[in-house]
């Protein structure tokens, strides 16, 4: 319901950097690390800094300032047995896995973790992965029904005793897993995320997911995304987290000659490289509402159009814009970073104190009734 919506506080997340290259394709420096070392450390710094999640990025092979990249499942299970709280979601493909060979993966990380293993379901837009590893490339629309068979493999793998499945991508005749995971309040199973912009991506998350990523979005574009999902929904509750990339500087002025240096040093021939990979995401919808549709060199400095949330300024600007994404349906906002240690700490020190206090105070103010005239 919107009144609990309202009523939650926001969550945080954070993309992992299990990948080479760091979350912006520029040669400005940036001071992460793909290591599993300092991953680590990373992570227990950000459950300590106010992040409930991680994300573990998917790729297989280099590309676009990538070199290197960890595999999402493994990187993501060493990341839950170094941290106490922080729930890790791996990115995942359909077509390269079967569903319910992740299920019992998954759920073995959730017994392992204590119950805080999640998956994000990546339809892919990078074909050159699929065909290089001698996979079929589907169509978009192709893309998203074969996930939306994965997602209910998963669930049914997970909840079903034994689980059957007829789809035109995936069987399942009586398989029975065990142990399922882990019984957690709040949840039915591990909890499953989904990436996606376009229509077909809107209504599968309506149909079938818990959370629905959006790529970097405007006021205007979030709320229209946001209404769509729901009105997919059909009264079930799917919840919402948006991708920004977060400059926050003790003035308007360092973070915006930040954002500066950073388009002003792209790595050109990466981003356009990106862009060509991508543009088929885009443009292969009937209404041009796919990934990328319409996202501008700029943009794509940063691969999942985190400038456009404009998270960027001083932490109270900062504060104030999350917390009116929040009011326009936002669940959880997804976060990348230029230098990633300093920029967490930053962040639970400066941001996030001045982010729950407008909540509340927000909260506070429509929990207020309105005062009732005195007729003359």
């Amino acid at each position: 319901m919107p009144e609990e919506r309202e009523r939650e506080p926001l969550k945080f997340a954070y993309w992992v950097p299990n990948v080479s290259g760091g979350l912006v394709v520029s040669d400005i420096e940036q001071r992460t690390d793909w290591s599993y070392d300092y991953n680590r450390e990373l992570a227990v710094l950000a459950e300590d800094n106010g992040f409930e999640y991680a994300l573990s990025q998917v790729r297989y092979m280099a590309g676009y300032g990538a070199a290197y990249q960890h595999e999402s499942t493994s990187f993501s299970l060493a990341l839950l047995l170094a941290t106490q709280r922080l729930k890790v979601i791996a990115a995942v493909h359909p077509g390269l896995w079967h569903p319910a060979v992740l299920a019992k993966f998954i759920a073995t990380a959730d017994h392992l973790s204590g119950g805080r293993a999640a998956v994000n379901v990546v339809s892919g837009w990078f074909k050159g992965e699929f065909t290089a590893l001698g996979e079929p490339w589907l169509e978009h629309d192709e893309r998203y029904r074969r996930s939306e068979e994965f997602i209910r493999v998963l669930r049914a793998s997970w909840t079903d005793e034994p689980a059957e499945f007829a789809g035109d991508f995936y069987r399942l005749r009586g398989y029975d897993l065990k142990p399922k995971p882990l019984d957690v309040p709040g949840r039915a199973h591990p909890e499953i995320f989904q990436g996606g912009n376009s229509t077909a991506a809107r209504a599968m998350a309506g149909r079938v997911s818990d959370w629905y990523f959006s790529n970097g979005k405007d006021f205007d574009g979030v709320t229209e995304q946001v209404e769509e999902v729901a009105a997919s929904a059909g009264g079930r509750r799917v919840r919402f987290g948006l991708n920004g990339f977060l400059i926050a500087r003790d003035t308007e002025a360092e973070a915006r000659e930040t954002l500066r240096e950073i388009v002003a040093k792209a790595d050109v021939r990466a981003v356009h490289g990106f862009r060509d990979a991508v543009r088929q995401a885009g443009g292969s919808t009937d209404d041009r509402k796919g990934m990328w549709a319409d996202s501008t060199f700029d943009d794509l400095v940063q691969y999942n159009d985190g400038f456009r949330s404009r998270l960027i300024g001083t932490p109270e600007q900062v504060a104030h814009r999350i917390v009116e994404y929040r009011r326009r349906g936002v669940d959880l906002l997804l976060l990348g970073f230029l230098h990633y240690h300093e920029e967490v700490a930053y962040f639970g020190r400066h941001v996030l104190p001045v982010v729950r206090d407008l909540e509340a105070s927000l909260d506070a103010s429509a929990a207020t009734p309105e005062p009732i005239g005195v007729r003359p």
